[in-house]
């Protein structure tokens, strides 16, 4: 059973579309800026501020196993959300989501440093961070959820990219915050400049709850309330009845956030640690690279609405094993030019092609009685292992083993998983959304 062609029920008004949209990508943005800013700062800062006792390497690995903390607790936030979306309504878990991560980001930006409290200050640190996650893990499938439910059969492709625009806004705002902060003087920047960023964030929690306060909830959901089709068990439900949709969707995430995270967290740590570069320009590479996926994020989503979403993350995974050695090559030429040219290339075709239509591919996957919770639990499942592993396990290997060799046949590996996932998935263009 079907709703027929997302018509009548969902296809609404240009007006109305247009300010969900814009409510869902202004509260993912915000998560997103609050998500990445520790990543930076955990590449840039927090190795000495909070983990000082050890030697450089294992500091630098503690540091980023902290930050993969948070890619661990967005599958319990995605379960979690995912649950409570599906029973009771999409529209108030985005500003739950949204004020979790607000207020976890503001708190870290006051934390003491380990000079001042010893041990303490990294356990803190730790469990803000899984804060975080949670506050993450769930946001995103509200977000997509509540465009793609009102969007019209032909367009859910389009609408839905620009929730995925908040990660490279997000990550913009926070590279530039980020940038400023670091022109500070060295002691300036330790002592207090890296808070920086982590506070001014309650100011977009603010906004971003006042926005998202007055969006409706989706008739989708409206409608499965008023025929009691409710789920008992959405969760359950998602991963026992729907278990190869639910693997599908782990594979198509696996390459593209392996990738991005690799881009962001790792490349640039390498650049800047083994290789020597400077900070700030490697900082506005992936500035750039962000900025040119506002363009294509849009882009891939109105492809997928033409040609379809499995030919983008097939050729996604196959431009991942071509590009995974080419990267760091370009990379380690020193050339400004090179490395501006590959990591911009590397961050739209390796991660935009598929990222793009994802929020659109995810849900459609799934019926609208599990929706919240397959799409949002797939989706962190995936980032938890791609995400949060793939920097600590590429900086082991350089680090102990020398070279990014391994690193590279590591990203090929899990583009032939994404590969061999989107060859298993059914298109889902112009279908109307499963009941």
């Amino acid at each position: 059973m079907t709703i027929m062609a997302t018509a009548p029920v969902v296809g609404i008004e240009r007006p109305r579309i247009n300010s969900i949209v814009f409510a869902s990508a202004l509260g993912t943005v915000i998560e997103w800026y609050d998500f990445l800013i520790y990543a930076t700062a955990a590449t840039l800062v927090f190795n000495k501020a909070f983990f000082p006792t050890f030697d450089p390497l294992a500091g630098t690995l503690a540091a980023l196993g902290s930050y993969a903390v948070g890619f661990l607790a967005r599958p319990l936030g995605g379960a979690l959300f995912g649950h409570f979306g599906d029973r009771l309504g999409r529209k108030s878990m985005l500003v739950l989501t949204l004020f979790i991560m607000g207020l976890s980001t503001f708190c870290i930006g006051l934390l003491p440093t380990y000079a001042s409290i010893g041990v303490f200050a990294p356990i803190l640190l730790i469990v803000l961070r899984l804060i975080q996650g949670i506050g993450l893990g769930g946001e995103w499938g509200g977000a997509s959820l509540m465009v793609l439910e009102h969007a019209p059969t032909d367009k859910r492709g389009f609408y839905t990219s620009f929730v995925q625009i908040g990660f490279p806004i997000g990550l913009v705002l926070a590279t530039l915050m980020f940038t400023l902060v670091s022109k500070l003087p060295e002691a300036d920047f330790a002592a207090y400049g890296w808070r920086i960023p982590f506070l001014v964030s309650v100011v977009l929690l603010a906004v971003g709850t006042f926005v998202r306060s007055r969006i409706p909830e989706t008739p989708v959901f409206e409608g499965l309330k008023k025929r009691d089709g409710l789920s008992n068990n959405p969760v359950g439900e998602a991963v026992g009845k729907n278990g190869k949709m639910f693997l599908i969707a782990v594979g198509l995430k696996l390459s593209e956030v392996s990738w991005v995270y690799m881009l962001t967290v790792f490349v640039v740590g390498y650049a800047t640690g083994k290789l020597g570069l400077p900070k700030p320009m490697m900082l506005d590479a992936v500035l750039y690279a962000a900025l040119l996926e506002l363009i294509s994020l849009p882009l891939f989503g109105w492809l997928s609405d033409k040609i379809g979403r499995r030919p983008l993350y097939i050729l996604g995974a196959l431009f991942t094993i071509v590009f995974a050695f080419p990267l760091f090559w370009m990379v380690e030429s020193k050339s400004t030019a090179l490395i501006f040219t590959a990591i911009m290339i590397a961050m739209n075709f390796g991660h935009g092609m598929m990222f793009g239509p994802e929020s659109c591919y995810f849900p459609e996957l799934f019926g609208s009685r599990v929706r919240y919770s397959g799409a949002s639990f797939g989706f962190q499942v995936s980032a938890a292992i791609g995400g949060g592993f793939a920097p600590i396990i590429a900086t082991a290997m350089v680090g102990y083993l020398g070279g990014t060799t391994g690193v590279s046949i590591m990203m090929i590996v899990l583009a032939l998983i994404t590969l061999a996932a989107a060859l298993a998935a059914h298109e889902t263009k112009g279908v109307p959304l499963k009941e």
